[in-house]
């Protein structure tokens, strides 16, 4: 099973995929957490270049972020399914979706073509969308200390256009389960062990954990 997490920046992505990654440990669920772009090492050095190089212009960011999602499918993916793990990403098809075609302003038909080509017809098995507000993540990450990467300076109206368009995908794309993310931690991770139950039941046995 492939399951991403998705939304905007300072969300929780990464905080909820732990936690997820974690409980299945303890369930004795095999399973893989990693990031996108990432995971393996051309897309952890394409990574650096995303959000700490310099100025990228909108359909170089594109194609290193699919050249990044290639590798990540051939090398990270598809192993772990094809030894019976679950893969648990922060990040996949959609952010490209919302950031470069939304954000970017590309046309969401060619991100969509390259991004298939890329993937090698991959799709999730879900989607967790966490619903949080640009300016709360941005508080979040303000809270937490950290600098901001070139993509978290990319401006208001480029965060909100991202919201925005990550709110409509979730109506037209497949799989994709909203879940509020302005709430504590706790109650995150426990309606999207919910949702995974509800869906995955052979999986996730209800009352599990």
């Amino acid at each position: 099973m492939f399951i991403v997490f998705e939304g905007v920046e300072g969300s929780g992505k990464s905080t909820q995929s732990r936690l997820l990654s974690e409980w299945m440990t303890r369930e004795g669920i095999p399973n893989v957490l990693t990031r996108e772009p990432g995971g393996t090492q051309v897309g952890e050095e394409i990574r650096r270049a995303l959000l700490h190089g310099g100025d990228v212009p909108p359909r170089t960011e594109l194609l290193l972020m699919v050249a990044a999602r290639a590798s990540f499918v051939a090398q990270v993916v598809r192993p772990a399914l094809e030894r019976g793990e679950i893969v648990i990403a922060d990040r996949f098809e959609l952010s490209s979706f919302a950031y470069q075609g939304y954000g970017r302003g590309l046309p969401l038909a060619d991100v969509r073509r390259v991004n298939e080509f890329a993937t090698d017809g991959l799709r999730p098995d879900i989607t967790i969308l966490l619903d949080v507000e640009p300016h709360e993540g941005a508080a979040r990450r303000e809270r937490a200390g950290a600098a901001p990467d070139r993509i978290e300076k990319a401006g208001d109206d480029f965060h909100h256009a991202v919201a925005r368009a990550y709110r409509l995908l979730s109506e037209s794309e497949p799989g994709v389960a909203v879940i509020r993310g302005d709430v504590p931690p706790n109650m995150v991770q426990a309606r999207i062990r919910g949702v995974l139950q509800e869906r995955f039941p052979e999986t996730f046995p209800p009352g599990q954990g």
